[in-house]
């Protein structure tokens, strides 16, 4: 494959080599449901993925922001709680023995933009794997009982990430950066907007954005398109989707820049505990930042491996901690960039100090020709090594499919690196410590450790 291909949602079917012998088709069926597929030869086995373009950005608290239905913040977790919960055809237990009878996995996620569920299973199970997912997503009750249960097993899952210092400071993180815009919101909500959730409101909101046009299937590994795209038709119409009714997909969101209000400069949260757990950051990149593979290398020199700067400076020159590294993370219209260390409560403000410095001197040096090849080398390693797995071609496809609206395969991504220069690193590094910087913290300390550094 030479470039990128795009993904234009009227084009009805699409077929291309991608690297290593692979083959990707697309179909969009008239119903709106998007299937897309990769081949890849000499597998045993697929990972195939139900996605939805819908996440917890888009609750409003009192009204789902993308369909005007009322769901409270984490709704859109809960309902993906539920779906395992049973069907009219099936129990919770039915669907879990499925998977388990024939060794397969099975699981969902909800992230900030999107949901999936998915399944790992060998080539001779995809079309159960299929059905049993199309009956999750398209027939589920929401039992009342099971409805009260899950919120208690949610109410525990908030609980054990709240228990988590890394989780904790992550989310303030997010929070005190992103200030008033939806992706700041955790995932999950909150307690009180879980206590607060009513089946109703999560009936709604499943029945206002699981629909044909909503929908992409993304299979990859010992995967036959036509055979799959058959079976995706036939689960969802056994399932009571009105598939011969024509809808166009649903757009894709914008990529238009969000302007950012309500940010916080120190957040901390203190705790008894052994550690400080830090993270200082600012806004970042889009998903479809024309920079985002520069934000990859220079997060690879920063804080991506060993041999990056913050961890030879932290840990291997000062043994101020045992975990630091880097991130990025990007949406369709805002993003994050952060460093994370997890310290003793009285070298915090040392090891902030050193990770605020080493993001200066990046910006101000810029980086070496050994550093550049060596995180070019680092990244190009990582992304093959990656699609040695059908769940990260799967995951691909899909986000390709939701998010950028276009399919990048492993030869586009080396060729993307191989540009990447010295100085576009260094420009982008002097683009992020110019921005308001975040510092986040959980532990012993309070605001006044971090005064005056950012």
């Amino acid at each position: 494959m030479n470039g990128a291909v795009d993904l234009p949602l009227d084009r009805a079917d699409l077929t291309f080599a991608a690297s290593g012998d692979a083959l990707v088709s697309r179909t969009v069926l008239p119903s709106g449901v998007r299937v897309l597929s990769e081949h890849v030869p000499g597998v045993r086995s697929a990972t195939i993925g139900f996605w939805f373009g819908v996440g917890s950005r888009d609750e409003t608290g009192s009204l789902l922001g993308r369909t005007g239905h009322s769901a409270s913040f984490g709704s859109t977790h809960f309902l993906e709680h539920l779906l395992f919960k049973g069907t009219g055809r099936r129990t919770a237990f039915d669907i879990a023995i499925a998977f388990d009878a024939v060794g397969g996995e099975h699981n969902a996620l909800t992230a900030k933009e999107q949901t999936c569920y998915y399944a790992k299973v060998q080539d001779r199970d995809l079309g159960m794997a299929t059905e049993v997912l199309a009956d999750m997503v398209t027939s589920s009750v929401l039992d009342a009982t099971d409805f009260e249960n899950e919120r208690g097993v949610i109410l525990e899952e908030l609980a054990m990430a709240e228990d988590d210092p890394a989780d904790a400071v992550n989310e303030r993180f997010f929070s005190a950066v992103l200030g008033e815009h939806p992706i700041a919101r955790p995932i999950g909500g909150n307690p009180a907007t879980i206590n607060g959730a009513t089946r109703d409101a999560v009936w709604q909101h499943y029945r206002a954005n699981y629909r044909p046009q909503d929908l992409v299937v993304a299979a990859a590994g010992a995967v036959d398109h036509a055979r799959l795209v058959a079976d995706v038709e036939r689960a969802l119409t056994a399932g009571g989707w009105p598939m011969a009714e024509p809808a166009a997909p649903i757009e894709r969101r914008s990529t238009q820049v969000a302007e950012l209000t309500g940010s916080v400069p120190i957040v901390t949260a203190r705790r008894p505990i052994e550690q400080t757990h830090l993270v200082i950051g600012t806004p970042g990149l889009r998903a479809t930042d024309d920079a985002r593979i520069t934000m990859g290398v220079l997060n690879s020199v920063l804080g991506g491996g060993m041999s990056s700067r913050l961890f030879q400076e932290v840990r291997e020159k000062r043994g101020l901690a045992y975990s630091v590294y880097s991130f990025a993370a990007g949406y369709s219209d805002t993003g994050v960039f952060g460093m994370y260390a997890a310290c003793a409560p009285q070298k915090s403000r040392s090891v902030a100090g050193i990770m605020l410095d080493e993001l200066r001197r990046l910006a101000a040096e810029g980086i070496s020709h050994d550093e550049l090849a060596r995180a070019v080398g680092q990244l190009s390693g990582g992304s093959a090594l990656a699609l040695e797995d059908s769940d990260t071609r799967m995951t691909r496809l899909g986000r390709s499919e939701l998010s950028t609206g276009e399919f990048v395969d492993l030869d586009e991504t080396l060729r993307r690196l191989a540009l990447v220069t010295a100085d576009d690193v260094r420009e982008l590094a002097a683009a992020l410590a110019s921005r308001p910087l975040t510092i986040a913290a959980v532990g012993a300390v309070d605001d006044d450790v971090f005064s005056g550094l950012n």
